[in-house]
């Protein structure tokens, strides 16, 4: 079983669970509101979507990684040939529901706001928003199965975890990503480069716990 076969079995199991609702939904709520009457000229309004866009990635990778119990996931390995595939699929599929996410925060506004979106813009707007997506499922790989196996606890760390860092207007990278949307940081391009190598970071974390057990 490649990593793509294990990919969509998780993909097809956290869709059939519904768990992947409420994290969308409270997301969807969130931008409702933000783009709601009139945001303001962009980029600004974004830095509030891409600091709300954090908590949620970092829910909905907890979804992904737990969609499985031990047992069921200790199959799907047994399956696949080893933990490598199943370690590379989960953040694989918490980073394609990042990538829906960010579509959604950043079209929103272009679509449905009154002000006009020249195309380097939007592309700010992605990158921005890429950056925090993906520390946010990080954040979650580090805090769910195989790292921490109690939902529970998982969800206690990933909380205090996201809460601490997202106050930090100068912590790289979703408080660089958030300060390059308001005018007073660089483009966030450094910042999505490293929030995607805290992903595969996490996920090689994953891998190794998943091995020694």
């Amino acid at each position: 079983m490649t990593v793509l076969a294990v990919a969509r079995h998780l993909a097809s199991e956290v869709v059939r669970s519904q768990r992947w609702l409420p994290p969308l939904l409270l997301f969807a709520a969130v931008l409702a509101v933000l783009f709601g009457g009139d945001p303001g000229p962009p980029p600004v309004p974004w830095a509030a979507s891409a600091l709300a866009l954090y908590p949620v990635a970092a829910w909905w990778t907890l979804v992904v990684a737990h969609v499985e119990d031990p047992a069921r996931r200790t199959l799907t390995a047994s399956a696949a040939g080893g933990w490598g595939p199943v370690a590379a699929a989960t953040p694989a599929v918490a980073l394609a529901g990042d990538a829906v996410l960010v579509a959604l925060a950043v079209v929103w506004p272009v679509v449905l706001g009154g002000y006009p979106y020249p195309p380097p813009t939007v592309l700010l707007g992605v990158v921005a928003h890429l950056a925090a997506a993906a520390t946010g499922t990080a954040v979650g790989l580090l805090c769910a199965r195989p790292v921490v196996t109690r939902i529970g606890w998982s969800v206690l760390f990933g909380v205090v975890v996201v809460t601490v860092t997202a106050v930090q207007p100068w912590l790289p990278p979703v408080g660089t990503a958030v300060a390059a949307l308001t005018g007073a940081d660089a483009p966030p391009v450094a910042s999505a480069g490293l929030a995607l190598l805290l992903a595969a970071g996490a996920g090689a974390v994953a891998w190794t716990v998943d091995r020694r057990r």
